[in-house]
Order: C-alpha cells, then sequence, then structure tokens
C-alpha cells in the first residue's frame, strides 16, 4: 500500500555514512527529527540524522495533511483529566508549531490551502461531546465557533450539531517533510538515509550504533515515534494505533473543510486541491477511520472494506485510487512526552505521543527540543515549553496508564495461549495470509506474500509478545508495544530493535500428504528464497 502523497517526487539525496561524532546526532527523517534539524543547524550546530528508510518513511509521509488546533475532541478530553492552564499550554504549543511550519512551507514554496475544521457530531452523545468539545477550545483561548446549518447543508449525512474553526491548513505532508529535508541538506547538515540505528548510549560518553558502525554525539535525539531506548520505559507509558485512509476520485463535489467526527466509528474527511495534493490529485476525497490498538484487530482488510462501503453509500460513484495506513502514539496522559530521557545524563532527548496531530506536534516538539539543546534559559522561552515540561502526574493518567497496561498484560497471553492452539506442520497460508503454530511450545508465524511463503519467529524481539497477522498491509504487529516487522521478518519501527529469526527451510510433508504445508515451523520446500 502507497499513501497519495507518496509519488514520484526526486528524493533528497544525503551521504554514505562515515564514523565520528557531530554536535548532535538525530534518529529519525520525519517531521519531528527534520525541524529540530533545521533548527539547531542554522543555529550553527554540526547536526547529522540517521534514517532506516527514506525520508519521511512513516507517519510524516502517510498521515492526512490535516494542520489544525481543532483537534476533533481532544481539547476537551485533555480537560477532564488536567487544569485549564495545561489545555492551555498545549494549544499555545501547538499555535507555535503551526505558524513555524506554515512559515517554513512558504519560505519553502510548499504551497497549501487555508480550510475551515470541523468537529462533527451525528448523534445525541456526539452533540455533548461538541458542547464540552466548544467550552474547552475557548477556554484554552482559540477563536472556535459553532458550525452554521448553512456550511454544514452540502454534506452528504446528516449532522446535528458541529465546531469549527477558520483558518487552518490543508497541505501535502510528504511534500513539507522532504522540503525540510533540502533544507537541512542545503544549510549544511549531514543526511544518511537507510542506515538502522541499533542502540544508543549515553556514558561514558553518547554514541549511537548502528548497523554500518557507531558515530558519537553530544546530544541524540530519539524522533522516531516510539522511542528506541528503553530508559523511561515510554513502551509503558504511550499506546500504538493505526489509522486507516482511502483516497477516492469523486464524480461530484467534495467538501471544502477539514472534517472529523466525535461519533465513534470515527471518520475523517479533507479535500485534495492543486494547493495541497500532489499533481493531478485534484477533486480527490482523503477518508479515514476505523482506527484501532496495533496488533488487536480480527482484520484490518474487513476495516478498509468498511471505509469503502461508508464512502460508497454517501458519495456514489466514487472510485478508489489508493489506500494506506499510518502508525500514531498517545500518551496515557494525553501530553506528548517532550523532552530528556531519565537516566540519559542530559544526553539523550526523544519526542512521542502525538496522538495523531504530528503536523503541530512534531514542529512545537523540534521548538522545545532546540531551545533545550542551544541551552535558552527557562525564562526566554515561552512559558508552554515549561507548563507542559513540568506537568504533574494526576489519578485520571494513573488509571488510563493502568488500564492500558491491563490490556497490554491480556494480549500477551490471549496471545501465547492461541499460538499453543495449533502446532506445525500447517496448510500452506493462501496469498496474502498469516498463520501463528507452535512448535516445540515456541510460536511460528507462516505467511505468503507475492507468492513466497516464509517462516519466520512469532515472538516479539522487544518483550516477547506474539505477534498477530496484518491481512492488509501483510505484517506481522505486535500487541504489547506496536512493533511491526514485514513479512521476512525485517523490522518496520516499534521499540524492538532486531528484525525476527528467520527459520531455515526444511522438507516435509502435511500428515495429509498437503505438499504445501509447512513443516516444522519452516518454509515448505518450493517456497522460494529466504532473504
Amino acid at each position: 500500500m502507497r499513501a497519495l502523497w507518496k509519488t514520484d517526487r526526486p528524493a533528497v539525496e544525503g551521504t554514505e555514512f562515515a564514523s565520528g561524532a557531530h554536535d548532535v546526532v538525530i534518529v529519525g527523517a520525519g517531521l519531528t527529527g527534520l525541524a529540530t534539524a533545521l533548527m539547531l543547524v542554522q543555529d550553527g550546530f554540526d547536526v547529522a540524522v540517521l534514517e532506516a528508510g527514506e525520508v519521511a518513511n512513516l507517519t510524516s509521509g502517510a498521515n492526512t495533511g490535516k494542520m489544525s488546533l481543532l483537534q476533533g475532541t481532544r481539547l476537551s478530553h485533555l480537560r477532564a483529566h488536567h487544569p485549564a492552564s495545561l489545555v492551555r499550554a498545549y494549544v499555545d504549543a501547538n499555535r507555535d508549531g503551526m505558524e513555524w511550519l506554515r512559515g517554513f512551507a512558504d519560505a519553502a514554496g510548499v504551497t497549501r490551502s487555508s480550510r475551515t475544521a470541523y468537529t462533527y457530531a451525528q448523534t445525541t452523545a456526539g452533540r455533548e461531546s461538541i458542547d464540552r468539545e466548544l467550552a474547552a477550545a475557548r477556554e484554552a483561548g482559540l477563536p472556535v465557533r459553532r458550525g452554521h446549518p448553512d456550511e454544514l447543508a452540502g454534506l452528504p449525512f446528516p449532522v446535528t450539531a458541529a465546531v469549527a474553526l477558520d483558518g487552518q491548513v490543508a497541505i501535502d505532508p510528504d511534500a513539507v517533510t522532504t522540503a525540510l529535508a533540502q533544507a537541512f541538506v542545503d544549510a549544511g547538515g549531514t543526511l544518511h538515509t537507510n542506515v538502522r540505528v541499533t542502540g544508543v548510549s549515553a556514558f561514558p560518553r553518547a554514541r549511537v550504533r548502528t548497523d554500518q558502525g557507531e558515530m558519537g554525539a553530544g546530544r541524540i535525539v530519539l524522533a522516531t515515534g516510539m522511542p528506541i531506548a528503553d530508559r523511561g520505559l515510554y513502551w509503558a507509558k504511550v499506546s500504538g494505533s493505526r489509522s486507516l485512509c482511502i483516497a477516492f476520485d469523486v464524480p461530484g463535489a467534495v467538501p471544502d473543510g477539514l472534517l472529523l467526527s466525535a461519533d465513534s466509528p470515527s471518520r475523517s474527511l479533507r479535500s485534495v486541491t492543486a494547493l495541497d495534493g500532489p499533481v493531478g490529485a485534484g477533486n480527490r476525497l482523503i477518508v479515514g477511520g476505523n482506527g484501532y490498538p496495533v496488533g488487536r484487530t480480527d482484520s484490518e482488510a474487513a476495516g478498509f472494506a468498511d471505509l469503502v462501503a461508508w464512502t460508497e453509500r454517501f458519495f456514489p460513484g466514487s472510485v478508489e485510487t489508493c489506500r494506506w495506513a499510518a502508525q500514531d502514539y498517545e500518551s496515557h496522559n494525553g501530553v506528548p512526552f517532550v523532552g530528556a530521557m531519565p537516566r540519559g545524563f542530559g544526553r539523550i532527548r526523544l519526542a512521542t505521543g502525538y496522538a495523531k496531530w504530528g503536523l503541530t506536534n512534531a514542529p512545537a516538539a523540534a521548538l522545545r527540543l532546540a531551545a533545550e539543546i542551544r541551552g535558552d534559559k527557562p525564562k526566554s522561552r515561552p512559558r508552554w515549553m515549561t507548563q507542559l515540561g513540568t506537568r504533574l502526574t494526576m489519578p485520571g493518567d494513573i488509571a488510563r496508564g493502568l488500564g492500558e497496561n491491563a490490556k497490554v498484560g491480556g494480549a500477551a497471553v490471549a496471545g501465547w495461549l492461541s499460538a499453543e492452539r495449533t502446532a506445525v506442520p500447517v496448510p500452506r497460508p493462501a496469498e496474502g495470509e498469516g498463520v501463528v503454530a507452535q512448535r516445540n511450545g515456541k510460536p511460528v508465524g507462516i505467511s505468503t506474500v507475492e507468492g513466497e511463503t516464509r517462516a519466520v519467529s512469532a515472538v516479539c524481539p522487544h518483550l516477547g509478545g506474539v505477534l498477530s497477522w496484518n491481512d492488509a498491509e501483510c505484517t506481522w504487529d505486535c500487541p504489547l508495544h506496536a512493533s511491526r516487522f514485514q513479512a521476512d521478518g525485517t523490522r518496520i519501527e516499534g521499540p524492538a530493535l532486531s528484525d525476527l529469526e528467520r527459520l531455515p527451510r526444511a522438507r516435509g510433508r502435511h500428515p495429509q500428504g498437503d505438499d504445501g504445508a509447512a513443516s516444522a515451523g519452516s518454509v515448505p520446500a518450493g517456497a522460494g528464497p529466504q532473504r
């Protein structure tokens, strides 16, 4: 699957990896990493960015391109558990991040459009959510208003209430992230792509370990979605989710606003114009929703099918052009984690927990990270940096954290019990399918993708969760802390640092004589080479 934004845009050319040392080494060439890198290199720092894939490889190049301070029902959610001052600080941070990224886009020639953002409801319960969001947003200083029936009359589905915020932004997220990378390189920064970081150390000196050697650093920034170091146990403080998106060519009119439902299941809509999307993407509609915790759904493919059915119902004649999914992380207290990592001696920093609003939270995090690395005095920084950095853990935060980790524990037990029910050999999975079985008590993942059947360890190398098969993206996903792997076991993202063990081929027959069976948990004879 490929996001709408992933066109044949020329890649930003980095340089071959070279050992040595830099003032700052940033892991991750997404919005957070590149914005931080550009700010610091413009301040005279020697900065290197390391990326396991290409620029905007994951969520930064696969979101919906909504840059908005009205974020569904996020503000009322925060206000239910935090004081008004913290919610205002969150809004102020996002506002500063939005202004910075919008200013950069304009200077770099990345076009965008101005839109009205709407959070809308279709039910009585949703209408109550709208009232709470309106109150929380106004309390936080946003000039929100109730959506007027006339401006919503063109929607093909009923709306009972809406809150609106004018002057928000629609943009091509891949284009702006690529522009950040080019600006960083042009300013003298060092960009190494296709270099996987395998670990970081803070003592006796800061250094980064990669699959191509070590690199020293005065400071390290982990801009990897989920931090790839276990200091601080952030994998237990945030939860990962996947959101589904489909782009459609629509024969008639498409909604002009940036829309997100307050009801469940969520529906996100945004049209794509010549100003805020790839060439030739005009009159296209992005429909998103049906998000779920990573590794904890019966079928991601069914979620996509539901989005297609919903769109065909309300936008007859729509033709799907592409589909994709993105991964996001949300902290249990609802506020992103940004700043120094515990036990990092002040040499390692991180940013995570944007809860699907990275186009404003990522540049806000970059502003704070850059200020800390520069050594700006607290009194000279925007007040929101101090407020968000010194927030107290509330009872509700603890309760949500306990609840989420209880779910993680339940998923761990369920995964092992399920794997034990089926022993190898098993019939060869059909194309696009995967199955978990056990060999000598050890879970094995067997899948067939593009005609090749493979077997890998189905145990996540992070903390031992049994992986589940993602039937839409053909990946192995961990239901514990959101690590993901390709069918051949190659790591994609998450706190896991290594690939899955690839099991050797074995020649054997299914007890019923099925030559396509996976024997002893391995790839059957004739299935193709292991890579």
